[in-house]
């Protein structure tokens, strides 16, 4: 199948959410967007770096009708504990109301020097308002060794989405993408090092998450993703799935981003070759020169907008691109 891939504008006002050079939790990264409109509200959830190499997750919020002027609302979960998993780092929001009560799920890194090993666990803190956090666990709730494919794996990662099915019986499903990050460390091929997969688990109450399944992999034969796809943002277009998601290769060496389409959500098509790449890094831009990952899309009506990040894992911050809607034929 051909891709018709989203002709995305980049807003030429970005990055929208740089680091605060004055900051104590964002001074030197802004990354990981997560989008969404809460009544005349857009929230921001995005991990913030310090100047220790620390990142937290943060909040910042912006009027519906002016999504480009945030404002900062600081730290809404700070990091867990010494010795747990998310020590240093805690990354790749996930923001979900399950009825009464938002769910934040968050990626962990530990103090271990194992590369992407080193990111074991999602985890979980809840909130009656979506603005202030609490673990529920000081243990994750997804680790990386749950697909038949990689038994022994450690490594994973959010930066997914989760979608709302409702069944024939009334009972209410929900899909969580994820990235599963299964490189090894200290190997100068990013095509060992780098290697991640996306997958999608099931769960009915947001707590307890199962049939783990692997639902794209790198292709060798594609330099913009021999190394890695990563962050798959899903979302329905009518009959098809969507999804916009994240390659490393060895043509740039970072990230750009890509497109697929599917009929279940599981099985997906990205087309021949390279032709599906959708955003992919800007020479002329001193933001977005390097690569371009991370993406959230927040539904407007008469458009769609992108949130993603630029050079350094957002050491230059978040940008934003729109485009219309309908969306172009698969």
């Amino acid at each position: 199948m051909k891709i018709n891939v989203i002709p995305w504008q980049r807003d030429p006002t970005n990055p929208v959410l740089p680091p605060d050079p004055s900051s104590s939790f964002d001074s030197t990264r802004c990354m990981n967007p997560w989008a969404i409109r809460v009544g005349d509200e857009l929230r921001l959830y995005y991990s913030g770096g310090d100047r220790d190499g620390h990142q937290r997750i943060c909040l910042a919020t912006a009027p519906i009708d002016r999504p480009t002027g945030f404002t900062r609302r600081g730290v809404v979960l700070d990091l867990g504990d010494a010795g747990h998993f998310d020590s240093t780092w805690c990354v790749l929001p996930m923001v979900v109301r399950f009825g009464d009560r938002w769910h934040l799920y968050y990626s962990g890194k530990d103090d271990s020097p194992r590369g992407l090993q080193s990111f074991w666990g999602i985890g979980l803190a809840t909130s009656d308002d979506g603005l202030h956090f609490e673990r529920l666990s000081t243990f994750p709730i997804i680790t990386g060794d749950q697909t038949p494919q990689f038994p022994d794996n450690r490594g994973i990662a959010g930066g997914g989405t989760i979608l709302q099915e409702l069944r024939l019986d009334g009972s209410t499903h929900y899909r969580l993408y994820y990235t599963l990050a299964t490189g090894a460390p200290d190997s100068n091929d990013i095509r060992v090092d780098q290697e991640k997969h996306c997958a999608v688990c099931h769960s009915t109450d947001g707590l307890r998450w199962t049939d783990h399944r692997v639902v794209l992999s790198p292709r060798a034969s594609v330099t913009t993703e021999d190394a890695a796809v990563a962050a798959p943002w899903v979302w329905r277009d009518g009959d098809l799935y969507r999804m916009m998601y994240c390659g490393i290769g060895t043509r740039w060496g970072y990230y750009s981003m890509s497109e697929a389409v599917s009929t279940d959500g599981y099985t997906w098509d990205r087309g021949e070759g390279d032709e599906n790449l959708a955003l992919t890094p800007n020479p002329a831009s001193a933001w977005e020169s390097q690569m371009v990952e991370y993406p959230s899309i927040v539904d407007e009506g008469d458009q769609l907008r992108l949130f993603y990040c630029g050079n350094g894992y957002g050491m230059t911050g978040i940008g934003t691109a729109t485009t219309s809607v309908p969306l172009p034929g698969a």
